[in-house]
């Protein structure tokens, strides 16, 4: 029966991006709707994505230095496994987890509401493709600034560690820049931000089909938007592990 009810849901799920990435009717409408997606989504995410990247960045540097300080070790090295750690897992898998939060219920939440106030049927009737109309300007818009999210969540969260060692002391600024620097793969950024993009298409859909399948009145919009937060979660952890694994 679980097997039953997740097929059935993945199948319903497929029906709607098909319907989603159909040839659009008008670009221009289109490209307005991309516009405002782009700030709703992107744009009005960006301080949340700082304020927790400084902290983030902070605290990893200050458990690196308190947990892994021993006089075998470089001074250096705190530095960085914090670069490691922005780069390789926080600035993309836990980054997005918190999107999934913030986006993914204002999402789910939107279209709801649509849906029970039948703005979703209206625009049926009109001949409008309404799952186009409505959701392919959010995944688009979420993919287009995923990236800068991450670059800015990556600068902030080196911002954090500074400040750690300028302010609080922790370590000196030149061997938190020389651990920053040392042996740089380029390539851990654009992992991050291939992660990050899978991630933003998964917060993206599953919230949109969360909120566009809503059926009933507020209570159920309220359930929709905690499942798509859930199961947007859910799917980021275990794609992580597979993309981690084939993108190292």
């Amino acid at each position: 029966m679980l097997v039953f009810n997740f097929l059935n849901l993945f199948g319903r799920y497929c029906i709607l991006m098909g319907r989603t990435f159909s040839r659009p009717e008008r670009l221009r409408m289109y490209w307005k709707q991309y516009v405002k997606e782009m700030s709703a989504l992107g744009v009005n995410s960006i301080g949340i994505v700082l304020l927790i990247s400084f902290f983030i960045g902070a605290v990893i540097c200050i458990q690196m230095k308190l947990n892994i300080q021993s006089p075998w070790m470089p001074r250096w090295v705190s530095g960085y496994t914090t670069r490691e750690i922005m780069l390789l897992e926080f600035s993309s898998s836990i980054m997005c987890l918190i999107l999934a939060g913030k986006v993914g219920s204002n999402i789910a939440s939107e279209l709801g509401t649509m849906r029970v106030t039948q703005q979703i049927d209206a625009l049926d009737i009109m001949g409008i493709n309404s799952a186009a109309y409505l959701i392919l300007p959010k995944i688009l818009g979420l993919l287009t600034l995923m990236p800068v999210l991450v670059i800015f969540a990556n600068g902030m969260g080196f911002v954090g560690a500074y400040a750690t060692a300028y302010i609080g002391h922790i370590l000196s600024p030149d061997d938190l820049t020389l651990g920053l620097q040392h042996q740089f793969n380029q390539w851990f950024v654009w992992m991050s931000i291939i992660k990050s993009e899978f991630f933003a298409f998964i917060i993206a859909s599953v919230s949109s089909y969360c909120g566009y399948s809503v059926e009933g009145g507020s209570v159920e919009v309220g359930d929709a938007s905690t499942s798509a937060v859930v199961s947007s979660s859910v799917l980021i952890l275990f794609s992580d592990v597979f993309l981690t694994n084939l993108l190292s």
